[in-house]
């Protein structure tokens, strides 16, 4: 079933589930209006907050608030809640009372980060609902609108999306941001998603629950995050309840995410998250770039070249265009803050024309200048920022785009310097790579040991070596022994964190990852589990219940063999300790391989010699 086929279907269920909610309304005693009037008119609501996590750093990005009504109430259920103010007319006074309420608890416990206030669609079409009403609350309390993310909840189908969108306007012209909720679920889809042009879209918790275990949710999360980065929207993992699905999100580029893992909703949320919960680029012992091998990042492309503010008249720009030839565009900065971009030809097609300069000179560059240049974080790999550059949304941009840093300006980019590297790094990587798996070969491994060994960087070499493959190969055939390598290769990939660890295939069924994640321990033991796990999958169902084949060895002997296994051998570097090559790097990773085949089944095996002692 195809992403759009499957979104249809997500949202015709969605349609059943809210006839069943309705239903379930129609049903309810008659002490629902008392209920709901005791609660509204006595503010009987606790405001929770569940943190947004930044995968990037690692920080809380944000808190959702979220609401319950009281412990000893049948509306104690947000659903239960809502659904029952709908039924007695008074869901825009309940909508009300729960943005006050999360707003004035917000601002005491002086949460950091944004704050992801919950909308429902039905409130913003109701004709009853103050104006204002928001930013009103927001300015009593002392906080900033430009620090609130308005998330459109999914509790009830959104029918009508121009007005919902003309509804949007009125919080965006004031410095609002938008989120789209539950991506997927209910009534959402691609077409809200396209139509709303949200700041933030999440993922559905259903795409999230066992992802790591789900090759379909992962490629659907995959697309959809391409989606979001040729969009510009950001993106956040709901529901993350797990290591593996943490691990296996972050691997695919989602930006941020939240769920039980990192914390549950509380009254007084966390501030700061146990450092052993994150994985992240910081935890990498300040990694440095890749090798130029097999990427590069959007930095590589930056050109310095003259700035100028949004006063600067029409005429001397033309003059130093004039003077500087092979300058075809100036970025309009301020205080660091990238405002336009102003290209030669527009320019100088002004100023050539009759009266040019003595009608139009004296203007500011400001009225003329490109107002929405695409800008790029410096660290975005040229892949991605290739496959932005060729959305339809920027086929118009022109030559340039700026580069940034922390959204401050670095310099300028040119497409066609990015469509040169780009062309470069394929015909390498094609070179070099695995034709079964396309993960890099032995020549780009010891390029990498060896820049991380010049740049004295901490890391662990742990090989991986298949148990029991020949065996199996020879009963089932190189078909299915190549389904064995692959799955090898995608395991490895999710528990490996893109930004600082390094997967390579040596050949066959050895494989060699380069860690500077500090965790390295833990994401092996989480591959040999996840293995495990998967490889019976590729037995026939005799196979499996035995436990094993029967094939002969090498001597013509008929053998039992158990279910493949994989071995690691690990061992650790620093510059401390590691006045060695690369060549010395890999006999104690072969060494260490070795002594992990001796342990039956999957293990790890971490070799304590240093390379001083060879």
């Amino acid at each position: 079933m195809c992403a759009q086929q499957k979104v249809k279907q997500l949202e015709a269920e969605g349609e059943a589930i809210f006839c069943a909610e309705e239903r379930e309304i129609a049903a309810l005693d008659p002490h629902t209006a008392a209920e709901i009037e005791r609660i509204i008119s006595g503010r009987e609501l606790t405001p929770l907050f569940q943190p947004i996590v930044d995968f990037a750093t690692g920080d809380i990005f944000g808190y959702e608030a979220l609401v319950r009504g009281p412990s000893d109430s049948p509306l104690h259920s947000p659903g239960n809640l809502f659904n029952a103010a709908m039924q007695c007319n008074r869901l825009t006074e309940l909508e009300i009372l729960c943005r006050d309420v999360n707003i004035e608890g917000y601002a005491r416990l002086n949460l950091p980060g944004k704050l992801f206030l919950n909308v429902s669609p039905l409130a913003l079409l109701e004709p009853g609902f103050p104006t204002g009403f928001t930013h009103n609350s927001l300015a009593r309390y002392g906080i900033d609108p430009r620090n609130v993310v308005i998330e459109l909840t999914e509790n009830f189908p959104i029918l009508d999306v121009s007005t919902i969108r003309n509804a949007l306007e009125h919080y965006i012209s004031s410095g609002f941001m938008v989120a789209l909720d539950d991506l997927g679920s209910a009534y959402a889809g691609l077409r809200l998603w396209s139509e709303l042009k949200p700041d933030y879209v999440k993922f559905d918790k259903y795409f999230i629950q066992s992802i790591n275990k789900d090759s379909h949710k992962k490629k659907l999360v995959q697309s959809l995050q391409e989606i979001a980065l040729s969009s510009g929207c950001r993106t956040i993992a709901e529901g993350i309840e797990t290591l593996e699905e943490y691990y296996t999100v972050q691997s695919l580029g989602v930006n941020f995410g939240q769920g039980y893992y990192f914390a549950r909703p509380a009254s007084a949320p966390t501030l700061e998250l146990a450092g052993d919960l994150l994985h992240v680029k910081g935890n990498a012992e300040n990694s440095g770039p890749m090798l130029k091998w097999r990427s590069e990042t959007a930095s590589s492309l930056a050109t310095l070249v003259p700035t100028t503010s949004s006063d600067t008249t029409l005429n001397v720009l033309g003059d130093l265009f004039a003077q500087m030839t092979e300058l075809q565009a100036v970025p309009i900065v301020e205080e660091t803050k990238v405002l336009g971009l102003a290209h030669r030809h527009e320019i100088m097609n002004i100023l050539a024309s009759r009266f040019g300069r003595d009608l139009q000179g004296d203007k500011p560059v400001r009225t003329i200048m490109q107002t929405n240049p695409l800008c790029i974080e410096k660290e975005m790999p040229v892949e991605r920022l290739s496959q932005l550059i060729t959305n339809d949304s920027w086929q118009q941009q022109g030559n340039h785009f700026i580069i940034t840093e922390n959204d401050c300006y670095v310099g300028v980019g040119m497409i066609t310097d990015l469509l040169k590297l780009i062309t470069e790094l394929q015909i390498r990587n094609a070179r070099y790579a695995n034709p079964l798996t396309l993960l890099p070969g032995n020549v780009p491994i010891n390029e990498h040991i060896e820049y991380l060994i010049n740049e004295d960087k901490m890391f662990s070499a742990c090989y991986f070596d298949l148990d029991n493959f020949k065996p199996f190969n020879d009963s089932y055939g190189y078909s299915r022994g190549d389904m064995v390598i692959r799955l090898v290769s995608e395991v490895l990939q999710s528990y490996c964190n893109p930004d600082c660890d390094f997967v390579g295939h040596i050949g066959g069924d050895d494989f060699m990852v380069v860690f500077r994640s500090t965790d390295w321990e833990q994401r092996c033991t989480h591959i040999l589990d996840t293995f495990a796990e998967r490889v019976p999958e590729l037995y026939d169902e005799e196979h499996r219940r035995s436990g094993g084949i029967r094939a002969q060895d090498r001597r013509g002997n008929e053998m039992f063999y158990p279910l493949i296994s994989l071995s690691v051998g690990a061992t650790r570097f620093s510059a401390d300790n590691c006045n060695c090559s690369q060549h010395d790097i890999s006999i104690l990773a072969s060494e260490a391989k070795k002594q992990a085949k001796k342990i039956s089944g999957n293990a790890l095996f971490i070799n304590r010699r240093q390379c001083h002692y060879l």
